[in-house]
């Protein structure tokens, strides 16, 4: 008896049973209910970027819907307004340059705009702030999660075409001239690539000191646009010409530093217009590129032609060689502390009225080819940037191949109408069947083209 009253269920607990049953066994077998509604999941939010599909050409980068970024701890969520490109992002499509992620991927160093979220352990920063950000990759698109240490207010008044043209681009030059070029009062400085962002953030950078002679090297066709746009540079030198002899004229000595981005045969040219107690930086490699896509042939070339200089060579000479890789250090060598306080310097001359980025155009995201083929035909004068906020431009209309097909038949048959009322006039239909029959335009062919032809053969 006592082991039938522990066993068997109380009344309270066999009515609940009985009741939910058949609705349990309803809801979980159709999914629906009163009690419990199931909600359909929402569709995840996605934004515009600029892909890279595949290694090589333009075609390769692609405008794509890619879901919005997921927030991180020590992250901020930044709404883009303008990003900027660089020459490595050119080496990057290609892929010329180390290690670079799978693709597809969402291209892009650089990018300003304003915080929509701040991540857990985020400390200086809010939502609402302006900012320029250098994350590793993913800048070219509407929004892009960063690390925090990778993101840098903007001073007041600056806009984001203006951060986007200025923060890599005056960090390298900045870094070039004072921490490895040792730039003081009365030294000569010559820039290679001086008609680009990094070419005039040098020039503007290195007239803040007294008495400093700066040459610059570009195309010949950039020459009269520098003149124009009242460049800092002291003196203009064509690319490919004996710019060595030209700048010994002027400083018979050499020059106290060398900025080079090209790399190759340009390396030991560069070398031999030191001074004593000149200082060489490479900065880059930019004659690596030279087609659309990457050219083995051209990397090897580029380094082939760069003259093995020994350390006994450097010491006896009382000359430096160095290098500098912004990208190395700030995401490999931990160098964003020191990024850090050399952007607080840039700004503060920013603000000071002593520096102003040059942007030489604004570009749509749907442009970018555009962009990017500008900067690789070594067009452009100062910065190129990117605003997703503007309308891609119109391309030009192509003719309707339906119409220019009318077009052409429509010739043949009027000069066939013409053919034949001549025929009904000389009495001479069968003759003239023979003589002016007609053979079906092929190929595109005009009327003109056929005949043509026909004085041709005759002949």
């Amino acid at each position: 008896m006592s082991e039938q009253g522990d066993n068997a269920p109380t009344q309270d607990e066999q009515q609940p049973k009985e009741n939910s049953t058949p609705e349990k066994k309803e809801i979980q077998e159709n999914g629906t209910g009163e009690s419990e509604p199931v909600a359909d999941p929402e569709p995840p939010k996605e934004m515009r970027a600029v892909v890279l599909t595949g290694f090589g050409g333009l075609k390769s980068v692609k405008i794509l819907k890619k879901p919005e970024p997921t927030l991180a701890e020590g992250e901020v969520l930044i709404r883009v307004k303008a990003c900027g490109l660089n020459f490595q992002d050119l080496m990057v499509r290609q892929g010329a340059i180390d290690s670079p992620p799978k693709c597809p991927f969402i291209l892009g160093f650089e990018c300003a705009g304003e915080i929509e979220l701040v991540g857990e352990g985020v400390e200086g920063f809010a939502v609402g702030d302006h900012v320029v950000a250098l994350p590793e990759y993913k800048a070219w698109a509407e929004l892009v999660a960063v690390p925090a240490k990778y993101v840098f207010k903007l001073p007041e008044g600056m806009s984001p075409q203006d951060a986007a043209a200025i923060t890599m681009n005056y960090i390298v030059a900045y870094i070039l001239l004072f921490e490895l070029g040792g730039l003081s009062k009365g030294k000569s400085v010559l820039v290679h690539s001086a008609g680009g962002g990094v070419g005039q953030a040098v020039a503007q950078l290195a007239k803040t000191i007294p008495d400093v002679t700066v040459f610059g090297i570009c195309s010949k066709s950039k020459h009269e646009a520098l003149k124009a746009s009242n460049s800092p540079l002291d003196h203009l030198l064509e690319r490919n010409s004996d710019y060595i002899a030209e700048i010994r004229k002027v400083l018979p000595d050499g020059v106290d530093i060398v900025l080079d981005c090209l790399c190759g045969e340009e390396c030991n040219r560069g070398y031999a217009i030191l001074k004593p107690m000149g200082r060489y930086i490479l900065y880059g490699s930019s004659n690596v590129v030279t087609g659309e896509t990457k050219s083995f042939f051209s990397a090897a070339r580029s380094w082939w032609q760069v003259d093995k200089v020994s350390p006994i060579k450097l010491f006896d000479e009382n000359r430096t060689l160095s290098g500098f890789n912004l990208r190395r250090l700030m995401y490999q060598q931990g160098g964003t502390d020191f990024v850090k306080q050399v952007v607080d310097k840039i700004f503060h001359l920013y603000k000071e009225g002593k520096i102003r980025p040059v942007v030489d155009s604004t570009w749509a995201l749907e442009d970018v080819h555009d962009g990017m083929q500008k900067m690789h035909d070594h067009k452009n004068i100062g910065k190129i940037v990117l605003d997703p906020s503007l309308e891609p431009k119109p391309k030009p209309a192509t003719p309707a191949k339906g119409k220019s097909k009318e077009d052409k038949k429509k010739q043949p048959s009027e000069e066939k109408k013409d053919c034949d009322e001549k025929k009904v006039e000389n009495g001479k239909e069968e003759e003239k069947k023979e003589d002016k029959k007609e053979e079906p335009l092929t190929n595109g062919e005009s009327a003109g083209d056929s005949d043509s032809k026909e004085k041709e053969n005759s002949n």
